[in-house]
Protein backbone atom coordinates (compact mmCIF):
# COMPACT_ATOMS: atom_id res chain seq x y z
CA UNK A 1 0.00 0.00 0.00
CA UNK A 2 2.92 2.44 0.28
CA UNK A 3 2.30 2.87 3.96
CA UNK A 4 2.30 0.74 7.32
CA UNK A 5 -1.56 0.85 7.91
CA UNK A 6 -1.48 -1.58 10.75
CA UNK A 7 1.27 0.29 12.15
CA UNK A 8 -0.68 3.09 11.92
CA UNK A 9 -3.67 1.52 13.35
CA UNK A 10 -2.06 0.88 16.38
CA UNK A 11 -0.47 3.88 17.25
CA UNK A 12 -3.68 6.12 16.19
CA UNK A 13 -5.30 5.51 19.34
CA UNK A 14 -2.34 5.48 21.12
CA UNK A 15 -1.42 8.84 20.79
CA UNK A 16 -5.21 9.85 21.12
CA UNK A 17 -5.08 7.88 24.32
CA UNK A 18 -2.29 10.40 25.43
CA UNK A 19 -4.07 13.62 24.00
CA UNK A 20 -7.40 12.63 26.28
CA UNK A 21 -5.58 12.55 29.62
CA UNK A 22 -3.87 16.26 29.03
CA UNK A 23 -7.56 17.74 28.10
CA UNK A 24 -10.89 18.07 29.45
CA UNK A 25 -14.20 16.17 29.53
CA UNK A 26 -15.64 17.71 26.23
CA UNK A 27 -12.71 17.34 24.57
CA UNK A 28 -11.46 14.22 25.23
CA UNK A 29 -14.64 12.74 24.06
CA UNK A 30 -14.32 14.49 20.75
CA UNK A 31 -10.72 13.44 20.38
CA UNK A 32 -11.59 9.90 21.40
CA UNK A 33 -14.60 9.99 18.65
CA UNK A 34 -12.57 11.63 16.05
CA UNK A 35 -9.69 8.79 16.47
CA UNK A 36 -12.11 5.98 16.46
CA UNK A 37 -14.13 7.08 13.70
CA UNK A 38 -10.62 7.70 11.94
CA UNK A 39 -9.42 3.88 12.70
CA UNK A 40 -12.51 2.36 11.59
CA UNK A 41 -11.57 4.43 8.22
CA UNK A 42 -8.84 2.55 7.64
CA UNK A 43 -10.05 -0.71 8.78
CA UNK A 44 -12.54 -0.19 5.83
CA UNK A 45 -9.43 0.98 3.70
CA UNK A 46 -7.74 -2.17 4.71
CA UNK A 47 -10.43 -4.44 3.78
CA UNK A 48 -10.69 -2.90 0.59
CA UNK A 49 -7.22 -3.31 -0.32
CA UNK A 50 -7.34 -6.75 0.68
CA UNK A 51 -6.48 -8.93 -1.77
CA UNK A 52 -8.88 -12.24 -1.31
CA UNK A 53 -6.82 -15.40 -2.90
CA UNK A 54 -3.75 -13.39 -2.92
CA UNK A 55 -0.98 -13.89 -0.27
CA UNK A 56 -2.26 -15.74 2.61
CA UNK A 57 0.47 -12.97 4.66
CA UNK A 58 -0.80 -9.33 3.34
CA UNK A 59 0.53 -5.78 5.01
CA UNK A 60 3.56 -7.29 6.16
CA UNK A 61 5.89 -5.25 8.34
CA UNK A 62 9.26 -6.51 9.85
CA UNK A 63 11.64 -4.57 12.06
CA UNK A 64 13.76 -6.31 14.13
CA UNK A 65 14.33 -4.82 17.73
CA UNK A 66 16.84 -7.33 19.63
CA UNK A 67 17.72 -10.58 19.95
CA UNK A 68 14.52 -12.79 18.31
CA UNK A 69 12.07 -10.00 19.25
CA UNK A 70 10.73 -7.87 16.38
CA UNK A 71 7.82 -5.23 15.45
CA UNK A 72 6.22 -8.11 12.64
CA UNK A 73 3.10 -7.08 11.72
CA UNK A 74 0.95 -9.05 9.00
CA UNK A 75 -2.82 -10.16 8.82
CA UNK A 76 -4.92 -12.88 6.93
CA UNK A 77 -8.38 -12.77 5.97
CA UNK A 78 -9.08 -14.44 9.79
CA UNK A 79 -7.25 -11.52 11.27
CA UNK A 80 -8.90 -8.94 8.92
CA UNK A 81 -12.73 -9.94 9.75
CA UNK A 82 -11.72 -9.69 13.28
CA UNK A 83 -9.80 -6.06 12.88
CA UNK A 84 -12.90 -4.91 11.18
CA UNK A 85 -15.02 -5.77 13.87
CA UNK A 86 -12.89 -4.06 16.37
CA UNK A 87 -12.53 -1.15 14.72
CA UNK A 88 -15.99 -0.86 13.76
CA UNK A 89 -17.18 -1.04 17.67
CA UNK A 90 -15.05 1.65 19.11
CA UNK A 91 -17.01 4.64 18.01
CA UNK A 92 -20.33 2.88 19.01
CA UNK A 93 -18.74 2.27 22.30
CA UNK A 94 -17.75 6.00 22.38
CA UNK A 95 -20.83 7.04 21.54
CA UNK A 96 -22.26 5.22 23.68
CA UNK A 97 -20.93 6.66 26.82
CA UNK A 98 -21.30 9.88 25.73
CA UNK A 99 -23.85 10.98 28.17
CA UNK A 100 -23.71 7.66 30.73
CA UNK A 101 -20.00 8.19 31.72
CA UNK A 102 -19.86 11.10 34.10
CA UNK A 103 -16.54 11.51 36.21
CA UNK A 104 -13.25 11.24 35.30
CA UNK A 105 -14.37 11.12 31.40
CA UNK A 106 -10.17 11.92 29.97
CA UNK A 107 -9.27 8.85 31.69
CA UNK A 108 -12.15 6.50 30.69
CA UNK A 109 -11.70 7.68 26.68
CA UNK A 110 -7.44 7.22 27.52
CA UNK A 111 -8.64 3.42 28.77
CA UNK A 112 -10.82 2.97 25.52
CA UNK A 113 -8.22 4.16 23.24
CA UNK A 114 -5.65 2.08 24.62
CA UNK A 115 -7.94 -0.89 24.38
CA UNK A 116 -8.63 0.00 20.75
CA UNK A 117 -4.83 -0.22 20.04
CA UNK A 118 -4.04 -3.91 22.35
CA UNK A 119 -6.83 -4.74 20.52
CA UNK A 120 -5.55 -4.37 17.16
CA UNK A 121 -2.44 -5.55 18.13
CA UNK A 122 -3.20 -9.00 19.24
CA UNK A 123 -4.83 -9.94 15.59
CA UNK A 124 -1.67 -8.30 13.77
CA UNK A 125 1.12 -9.87 15.65
CA UNK A 126 3.50 -12.23 13.86
CA UNK A 127 5.80 -12.21 16.08
CA UNK A 128 5.35 -14.55 19.31
CA UNK A 129 6.23 -12.27 21.90
CA UNK A 130 4.57 -9.09 20.24
CA UNK A 131 1.36 -11.15 20.59
CA UNK A 132 1.83 -12.23 24.09
CA UNK A 133 2.49 -8.88 25.06
CA UNK A 134 -0.59 -7.25 23.53
CA UNK A 135 -2.55 -10.10 24.94
CA UNK A 136 -1.79 -9.67 28.07
CA UNK A 137 -1.92 -5.55 28.22
CA UNK A 138 -5.43 -6.08 27.15
CA UNK A 139 -6.13 -6.84 30.76
CA UNK A 140 -5.18 -3.61 32.29
CA UNK A 141 -7.33 -1.05 30.65
CA UNK A 142 -10.36 -3.93 31.29
CA UNK A 143 -9.48 -4.10 34.71
CA UNK A 144 -9.43 -0.09 35.14
CA UNK A 145 -12.91 0.61 33.16
CA UNK A 146 -14.51 -1.98 35.05
CA UNK A 147 -12.81 -1.12 38.71
CA UNK A 148 -13.49 2.56 38.13
CA UNK A 149 -16.27 2.95 36.48
CA UNK A 150 -18.14 -0.20 37.38
CA UNK A 151 -21.53 -0.88 39.70
CA UNK A 152 -21.43 -1.79 43.28
CA UNK A 153 -19.43 -5.31 43.11
CA UNK A 154 -16.76 -3.51 40.32
CA UNK A 155 -13.85 -4.58 42.73
CA UNK A 156 -14.67 -8.23 43.17
CA UNK A 157 -15.40 -8.17 39.62
CA UNK A 158 -12.28 -6.80 38.48
CA UNK A 159 -9.94 -8.63 40.46
CA UNK A 160 -11.87 -11.91 39.52
CA UNK A 161 -11.24 -10.92 35.61
CA UNK A 162 -7.82 -10.03 36.33
CA UNK A 163 -6.87 -13.08 38.13
CA UNK A 164 -8.31 -15.45 36.16
CA UNK A 165 -7.44 -14.68 32.80
CA UNK A 166 -3.56 -13.88 34.39
CA UNK A 167 -3.82 -17.27 35.83
CA UNK A 168 -3.68 -19.22 32.54
CA UNK A 169 -1.69 -16.88 30.34
CA UNK A 170 1.52 -17.58 32.82
CA UNK A 171 1.33 -20.85 31.30
CA UNK A 172 0.84 -20.43 28.26
CA UNK A 173 4.24 -17.88 28.15
CA UNK A 174 6.43 -21.24 29.87
CA UNK A 175 5.12 -22.91 26.46
CA UNK A 176 5.92 -20.28 24.46
CA UNK A 177 9.31 -19.71 25.80
CA UNK A 178 10.24 -23.66 25.30
CA UNK A 179 8.62 -23.44 21.66
CA UNK A 180 11.21 -20.69 20.44
CA UNK A 181 14.02 -22.68 22.09
CA UNK A 182 12.69 -25.29 20.19
CA UNK A 183 11.81 -24.26 16.77
CA UNK A 184 14.26 -21.06 16.65
CA UNK A 185 12.23 -18.49 15.74
CA UNK A 186 9.35 -16.38 17.08
CA UNK A 187 7.57 -15.71 14.23
CA UNK A 188 4.44 -16.80 13.72
CA UNK A 189 3.87 -18.20 10.30
CA UNK A 190 7.35 -20.23 10.72
CA UNK A 191 6.18 -22.15 14.13
CA UNK A 192 2.71 -22.57 11.92
CA UNK A 193 4.55 -25.00 9.63
CA UNK A 194 6.81 -26.51 12.28
CA UNK A 195 6.14 -30.28 13.30
CA UNK A 196 6.81 -30.23 17.05
CA UNK A 197 7.42 -33.54 19.09
CA UNK A 198 4.18 -35.49 19.27
CA UNK A 199 5.12 -36.07 22.86
CA UNK A 200 5.41 -32.50 23.61
CA UNK A 201 2.30 -31.51 21.81
CA UNK A 202 -0.06 -32.26 24.62
CA UNK A 203 1.97 -30.12 26.70
CA UNK A 204 1.86 -27.21 24.73
CA UNK A 205 -1.83 -27.82 23.78
CA UNK A 206 -2.57 -27.61 27.64
CA UNK A 207 -1.01 -24.75 28.46
CA UNK A 208 -2.52 -22.50 25.54
CA UNK A 209 -5.95 -24.34 26.49
CA UNK A 210 -5.40 -22.78 29.72
CA UNK A 211 -5.44 -19.06 28.64
CA UNK A 212 -7.99 -19.11 25.82
CA UNK A 213 -10.26 -21.37 27.87
CA UNK A 214 -11.09 -18.70 30.13
CA UNK A 215 -10.89 -16.20 27.40
CA UNK A 216 -13.73 -17.75 25.66
CA UNK A 217 -14.82 -18.40 28.29
CA UNK A 218 -15.60 -22.14 28.43
CA UNK A 219 -17.31 -23.74 31.27
CA UNK A 220 -16.23 -24.50 34.22
CA UNK A 221 -13.81 -21.63 34.16
CA UNK A 222 -16.19 -18.59 32.61
CA UNK A 223 -17.75 -17.98 36.64
CA UNK A 224 -15.64 -14.55 35.85
CA UNK A 225 -17.98 -13.44 32.63
CA UNK A 226 -21.26 -13.02 34.61
CA UNK A 227 -19.96 -10.58 37.03
CA UNK A 228 -17.38 -8.46 35.10
CA UNK A 229 -20.61 -7.97 32.48
CA UNK A 230 -22.93 -7.21 35.53
CA UNK A 231 -20.39 -4.84 37.02
CA UNK A 232 -18.98 -3.21 33.81
CA UNK A 233 -20.14 0.12 32.08
CA UNK A 234 -22.41 -0.43 29.06
CA UNK A 235 -19.37 0.06 26.31
CA UNK A 236 -17.55 -1.96 28.58
CA UNK A 237 -19.49 -4.75 28.57
CA UNK A 238 -20.06 -4.70 25.04
CA UNK A 239 -16.18 -4.38 23.99
CA UNK A 240 -15.75 -7.27 26.20
CA UNK A 241 -18.84 -10.13 24.34
CA UNK A 242 -17.68 -7.80 21.46
CA UNK A 243 -13.71 -8.79 21.11
CA UNK A 244 -11.90 -9.86 23.78
CA UNK A 245 -13.92 -12.93 23.98
CA UNK A 246 -13.03 -13.51 20.59
CA UNK A 247 -9.51 -13.33 21.55
CA UNK A 248 -9.47 -17.07 22.75
CA UNK A 249 -11.33 -18.60 19.70
CA UNK A 250 -8.44 -16.49 17.15
CA UNK A 251 -5.78 -17.89 19.74
CA UNK A 252 -7.19 -21.71 18.86
CA UNK A 253 -7.13 -21.29 15.55
CA UNK A 254 -4.15 -19.85 15.05
CA UNK A 255 -1.61 -20.94 17.24
CA UNK A 256 -3.73 -24.97 18.78
CA UNK A 257 -5.04 -26.10 15.75
CA UNK A 258 -2.28 -25.45 13.78
CA UNK A 259 0.78 -25.57 15.80
CA UNK A 260 -0.25 -28.66 17.69
CA UNK A 261 -2.32 -30.87 15.24
CA UNK A 262 -1.89 -34.08 16.67
CA UNK A 263 -2.93 -33.02 20.40
CA UNK A 264 -6.02 -31.16 19.05
CA UNK A 265 -7.15 -34.56 17.48
CA UNK A 266 -6.11 -36.29 20.88
CA UNK A 267 -7.93 -34.16 23.29
CA UNK A 268 -10.67 -33.13 20.61
CA UNK A 269 -12.96 -34.79 22.95
CA UNK A 270 -12.30 -32.96 25.77
CA UNK A 271 -12.91 -29.54 24.05
CA UNK A 272 -16.09 -31.30 22.78
CA UNK A 273 -17.25 -32.37 26.01
CA UNK A 274 -16.79 -28.98 27.62
CA UNK A 275 -18.53 -27.31 24.95
CA UNK A 276 -21.86 -29.32 25.18
CA UNK A 277 -21.53 -28.82 29.02
CA UNK A 278 -21.27 -25.33 28.62
CA UNK A 279 -24.37 -25.23 26.20
CA UNK A 280 -26.62 -27.11 28.78
CA UNK A 281 -25.87 -25.70 31.52
CA UNK A 282 -25.32 -21.81 30.60
CA UNK A 283 -28.49 -22.20 28.96
CA UNK A 284 -30.85 -23.11 31.55
CA UNK A 285 -29.04 -20.86 33.94
CA UNK A 286 -29.93 -17.92 31.35
CA UNK A 287 -33.68 -19.27 31.36
CA UNK A 288 -34.01 -18.31 35.70
CA UNK A 289 -32.06 -14.74 35.38
CA UNK A 290 -33.59 -11.64 36.55
CA UNK A 291 -31.14 -9.48 35.97
CA UNK A 292 -30.72 -8.32 31.62
CA UNK A 293 -27.23 -8.42 31.99
CA UNK A 294 -26.57 -11.57 33.95
CA UNK A 295 -28.94 -13.32 31.53
CA UNK A 296 -27.07 -12.34 28.38
CA UNK A 297 -23.65 -12.95 29.76
CA UNK A 298 -24.59 -16.61 29.98
CA UNK A 299 -25.94 -16.40 26.67
CA UNK A 300 -22.56 -15.20 25.46
CA UNK A 301 -21.01 -18.62 27.17
CA UNK A 302 -23.13 -20.67 25.45
CA UNK A 303 -22.82 -18.96 22.21
CA UNK A 304 -19.10 -19.21 22.00
CA UNK A 305 -19.60 -22.75 22.83
CA UNK A 306 -20.75 -23.39 19.63
CA UNK A 307 -17.15 -21.42 18.30
CA UNK A 308 -15.36 -24.34 20.03
CA UNK A 309 -17.36 -27.53 18.94
CA UNK A 310 -17.06 -25.55 15.22
CA UNK A 311 -13.27 -25.07 15.60
CA UNK A 312 -12.64 -28.78 17.18
CA UNK A 313 -14.80 -30.34 13.91
CA UNK A 314 -11.76 -30.21 12.29
CA UNK A 315 -13.72 -29.34 8.65
CA UNK A 316 -14.28 -26.90 6.45
CA UNK A 317 -18.08 -26.16 7.82
CA UNK A 318 -17.55 -26.02 11.21
CA UNK A 319 -14.06 -24.01 11.51
CA UNK A 320 -15.77 -21.23 9.28
CA UNK A 321 -19.11 -21.74 11.09
CA UNK A 322 -17.08 -20.95 14.45
CA UNK A 323 -15.64 -18.14 13.04
CA UNK A 324 -18.98 -16.68 11.45
CA UNK A 325 -20.24 -17.35 15.12
CA UNK A 326 -17.48 -14.90 16.45
CA UNK A 327 -18.35 -12.01 13.89
CA UNK A 328 -22.00 -12.39 14.73
CA UNK A 329 -21.61 -12.96 18.24
CA UNK A 330 -19.73 -9.60 18.35
CA UNK A 331 -22.38 -7.69 17.05
CA UNK A 332 -25.09 -8.87 18.51
CA UNK A 333 -24.15 -9.61 22.07
CA UNK A 334 -23.13 -5.97 21.55
CA UNK A 335 -26.16 -4.88 20.42
CA UNK A 336 -28.25 -6.58 23.01
CA UNK A 337 -25.58 -4.95 26.09
CA UNK A 338 -26.47 -1.97 24.30
CA UNK A 339 -29.74 -1.76 24.58
CA UNK A 340 -29.67 -2.91 27.68
CA UNK A 341 -27.85 0.58 28.62
CA UNK A 342 -30.51 2.37 26.89
CA UNK A 343 -33.50 1.49 29.32
CA UNK A 344 -30.74 1.54 32.25
CA UNK A 345 -30.02 5.05 31.46
CA UNK A 346 -33.04 5.71 31.89
CA UNK A 347 -34.72 3.81 35.06
CA UNK A 348 -31.40 2.51 36.74
CA UNK A 349 -32.15 -0.79 37.17
CA UNK A 350 -31.62 -4.25 35.05
CA UNK A 351 -34.63 -5.66 37.15
CA UNK A 352 -37.18 -7.72 33.97
CA UNK A 353 -39.59 -7.83 36.51
CA UNK A 354 -39.68 -3.49 36.62
CA UNK A 355 -40.16 -3.16 32.74
CA UNK A 356 -42.84 -4.28 30.41
CA UNK A 357 -45.07 -2.73 27.42
CA UNK A 358 -41.95 -0.71 26.13
CA UNK A 359 -43.40 -1.66 22.87
CA UNK A 360 -46.24 1.09 23.68
CA UNK A 361 -44.09 4.09 24.52
CA UNK A 362 -40.67 3.02 23.24
CA UNK A 363 -41.57 1.26 19.55
CA UNK A 364 -38.33 2.11 17.96
CA UNK A 365 -36.29 0.42 20.69
CA UNK A 366 -39.04 -2.58 20.37
CA UNK A 367 -38.05 -3.08 17.09
CA UNK A 368 -34.51 -2.84 16.88
CA UNK A 369 -34.37 -5.05 20.21
CA UNK A 370 -36.21 -7.50 18.43
CA UNK A 371 -34.48 -7.69 15.76
CA UNK A 372 -31.36 -8.16 17.71
CA UNK A 373 -33.32 -11.01 20.00
CA UNK A 374 -34.38 -12.70 17.09
CA UNK A 375 -30.32 -12.67 15.39
CA UNK A 376 -29.28 -14.10 18.63
CA UNK A 377 -31.95 -16.88 18.45
CA UNK A 378 -30.52 -17.26 14.86
CA UNK A 379 -33.35 -16.30 12.81
CA UNK A 380 -32.59 -17.08 9.03
CA UNK A 381 -31.62 -14.11 7.43
CA UNK A 382 -29.56 -12.80 10.53
CA UNK A 383 -25.96 -13.40 11.30
CA UNK A 384 -25.86 -16.02 13.84
CA UNK A 385 -27.95 -18.27 11.78
CA UNK A 386 -25.11 -18.46 9.47
CA UNK A 387 -22.70 -19.39 11.73
CA UNK A 388 -24.91 -21.55 13.83
CA UNK A 389 -25.83 -23.87 10.54
CA UNK A 390 -22.22 -23.93 9.18
CA UNK A 391 -20.88 -25.15 13.13
CA UNK A 392 -24.05 -27.55 13.50
CA UNK A 393 -23.19 -28.95 10.01
CA UNK A 394 -19.36 -29.46 10.73
CA UNK A 395 -19.96 -30.62 14.03
CA UNK A 396 -22.83 -33.36 12.50
CA UNK A 397 -19.81 -34.63 9.98
CA UNK A 398 -17.69 -35.36 13.23
CA UNK A 399 -20.06 -36.40 15.70
CA UNK A 400 -24.20 -36.55 15.49
CA UNK A 401 -24.32 -37.17 19.09
CA UNK A 402 -22.67 -33.43 19.38
CA UNK A 403 -24.65 -31.90 16.64
CA UNK A 404 -27.88 -32.80 18.70
CA UNK A 405 -26.80 -31.45 21.97
CA UNK A 406 -25.96 -28.29 20.45
CA UNK A 407 -29.02 -27.88 19.12
CA UNK A 408 -30.86 -28.22 22.45
CA UNK A 409 -28.64 -25.10 23.16
CA UNK A 410 -30.45 -23.76 19.79
CA UNK A 411 -33.83 -24.58 21.45
CA UNK A 412 -33.50 -23.37 24.94
CA UNK A 413 -31.73 -20.08 23.44
CA UNK A 414 -34.81 -19.04 21.69
CA UNK A 415 -36.74 -19.79 25.29
CA UNK A 416 -34.95 -17.38 27.26
CA UNK A 417 -34.07 -14.81 24.64
CA UNK A 418 -38.18 -14.75 23.49
CA UNK A 419 -38.90 -14.80 27.31
CA UNK A 420 -36.90 -11.73 27.98
CA UNK A 421 -38.67 -9.69 25.47
CA UNK A 422 -42.16 -10.89 26.28
CA UNK A 423 -41.61 -9.48 29.73
CA UNK A 424 -40.06 -6.31 28.69
CA UNK A 425 -41.86 -5.50 25.67
CA UNK A 426 -45.29 -7.01 25.83
CA UNK A 427 -48.11 -7.02 28.39
CA UNK A 428 -49.17 -3.63 30.72
CA UNK A 429 -45.92 -1.58 31.92
CA UNK A 430 -45.38 -2.81 35.69
CA UNK A 431 -44.11 0.54 36.95
CA UNK A 432 -45.05 3.99 36.08
CA UNK A 433 -41.51 4.87 35.45
CA UNK A 434 -41.32 2.18 32.32
CA UNK A 435 -44.90 3.61 31.08
CA UNK A 436 -43.36 6.88 31.01
CA UNK A 437 -40.09 6.13 29.85
CA UNK A 438 -39.18 8.25 26.55
CA UNK A 439 -38.05 6.24 23.29
CA UNK A 440 -34.99 6.07 21.55
CA UNK A 441 -32.68 9.62 21.13
CA UNK A 442 -31.22 10.38 17.35
CA UNK A 443 -27.88 9.67 19.45
CA UNK A 444 -28.84 6.20 20.32
CA UNK A 445 -30.53 5.57 16.80
CA UNK A 446 -27.19 6.58 15.16
CA UNK A 447 -25.90 3.77 17.99
CA UNK A 448 -28.04 0.78 17.27
CA UNK A 449 -28.67 1.69 13.38
CA UNK A 450 -24.93 0.61 12.19
CA UNK A 451 -25.29 -3.22 13.90
CA UNK A 452 -28.27 -3.50 12.95
CA UNK A 453 -27.66 -3.29 8.92
CA UNK A 454 -24.33 -5.14 9.81
CA UNK A 455 -26.11 -8.08 11.28
CA UNK A 456 -28.71 -8.21 8.04
CA UNK A 457 -26.13 -7.82 5.62
CA UNK A 458 -24.16 -10.60 7.34
CA UNK A 459 -27.20 -12.74 7.35
CA UNK A 460 -28.29 -11.89 3.81
CA UNK A 461 -25.21 -11.77 1.90
CA UNK A 462 -22.46 -14.23 4.13
CA UNK A 463 -19.77 -14.61 1.52
CA UNK A 464 -18.74 -11.23 1.91
CA UNK A 465 -17.41 -12.65 4.97
CA UNK A 466 -16.30 -16.00 4.26
CA UNK A 467 -14.82 -15.23 1.06
CA UNK A 468 -11.47 -13.49 2.85
CA UNK A 469 -11.09 -16.16 5.62
CA UNK A 470 -11.70 -19.08 3.04
CA UNK A 471 -7.95 -19.92 2.08
CA UNK A 472 -6.93 -19.15 5.14
CA UNK A 473 -9.20 -21.83 7.05
CA UNK A 474 -7.86 -24.36 4.20
CA UNK A 475 -3.98 -23.75 5.07
CA UNK A 476 -5.19 -24.58 8.67
CA UNK A 477 -7.38 -27.65 7.45
CA UNK A 478 -4.01 -28.81 5.71
CA UNK A 479 -2.21 -29.16 9.05
CA UNK A 480 -4.78 -31.07 10.55
CA UNK A 481 -5.46 -33.67 7.44
CA UNK A 482 -3.34 -36.56 8.55
CA UNK A 483 -4.70 -36.12 12.00
CA UNK A 484 -8.39 -35.54 11.47
CA UNK A 485 -10.46 -38.13 13.51
CA UNK A 486 -12.76 -40.81 12.43
CA UNK A 487 -16.56 -39.27 12.11
CA UNK A 488 -19.51 -41.74 13.61
CA UNK A 489 -21.41 -39.71 11.19
CA UNK A 490 -22.92 -41.69 7.74
CA UNK A 491 -22.48 -38.03 5.72
CA UNK A 492 -19.74 -36.93 3.18
CA UNK A 493 -20.18 -33.36 1.78
CA UNK A 494 -20.04 -32.95 -1.82
CA UNK A 495 -19.80 -36.94 -2.92
CA UNK A 496 -22.40 -39.82 -2.31
CA UNK A 497 -21.02 -42.72 -0.55
CA UNK A 498 -20.33 -46.13 -2.90
CA UNK A 499 -22.91 -47.82 -1.31
CA UNK A 500 -25.18 -44.96 -2.22
CA UNK A 501 -24.43 -44.83 -5.42
CA UNK A 502 -24.68 -48.45 -6.07
CA UNK A 503 -28.14 -48.20 -4.87
CA UNK A 504 -29.39 -45.37 -7.13
CA UNK A 505 -28.17 -47.41 -10.20
CA UNK A 506 -30.17 -50.08 -8.82
CA UNK A 507 -32.54 -48.59 -8.57
CA UNK A 508 -32.76 -47.56 -11.90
Amino acid sequence: MGFPILTVMIALPLVAALACLFAGAKAARWIALAATLANLGLGILLWHCYEIGGAQWQFTEHVALFGRFAWALGIDGIALLLIVLSVFLMPICIAASWEAIEKRVPEYMAAFLLMETLMVGVFAAQDLFLFYIFFEAGLIPMYLIIGIWGGADRIYASYKFFLYTLLGSVLMLIAMLWMVSEAGTTFIPALMAYDFPPEAQTWLFLAFFASFAVKMPMWPVHTWLPDAHVQAPTAGSVILAGVLLKMGGYGFVRFSLPMFPVASAELMWLVMGLSMVAIVVTSLIALVQEDMKKLIAYSSVAHMAFVTIGLFAFNRQGIEGALMVMLGHGLVSGALFLCVGVIYDRMHTREIVRYGGLSNNMPKYAMLFLLFTMASVGLPGTSNFVGEFLSLVGAYQISSWVAFVATTGIITGAAYMLYLYARIAYGAARTPEAAAMPDLSARELAILAPIALAVLWMGVYPESFLAPMRNDVGAVLARLAPTAPESDAKVVIGHPKPAVEAHVEAHH
